[in-house]
């Protein structure tokens, strides 16, 4: 089998030794261009991670001095929306006495409608009640007078 040029690697898969196509090894300068590839792709990485080492302590600085900062501002942002509520609580209590008093004038005025509707009435039935004793009167005096003018002419 090792005269063939294959080899079993564990009995299931067959590999040449040298391919048919690339009968020579690779030219040395190759490998020294890939070598100098390769390290310059570690040094890149080397330094990239440095590069991002430094950009994290300097947002973890940033952060602390944020957090610091913040603190402060947080508690003052609690106690507004505290006073928020309470002026909140304070207008629906103001709101509803506003709506409690609206309610309390809307039937005072019905009262007062009831009243002025019922006046108007009374108006009227004074108007009519007060030109019937106008007429009563005038009738009483026409009498009067005429009673009068018979007794001038019977005497």
């Amino acid at each position: 089998m090792l005269d063939s040029g294959l080899s079993k690697v564990n009995g299931f898969i067959d590999f040449q030794r040298v391919c048919t196509n690339n009968p020579s090894p690779m030219p040395s300068w190759i490998q020294l261009v890939l070598l100098a590839s390769v390290v310059a792709v570690a040094v890149a990485l080397v330094l990239a991670l440095l590069s991002l080492r430094r950009a994290t302590r300097r947002a973890e600085g940033v952060l602390a001095i944020v957090e610091q900062e913040l603190r402060p501002l947080i508690g003052q942002a609690h106690g507004l929306i505290d006073d928020a509520r309470g002026l909140t609580r304070e207008t629906t209590r103001e709101v509803e006495d506003v709506r409690r008093v609206t309610e309390r004038v809307e039937v005072v005025a019905g009262g007062m409608a009831r009243i002025v509707t019922a006046l108007s009435g009374l108006t009227r039935a004074g108007q009519l009640v007060g030109m019937a004793t106008g007429v009563r009167r005038g009738i009483d005096v026409f009498v009067q007078r005429f009673r009068k003018g018979q007794g001038v002419h019977h005497e």
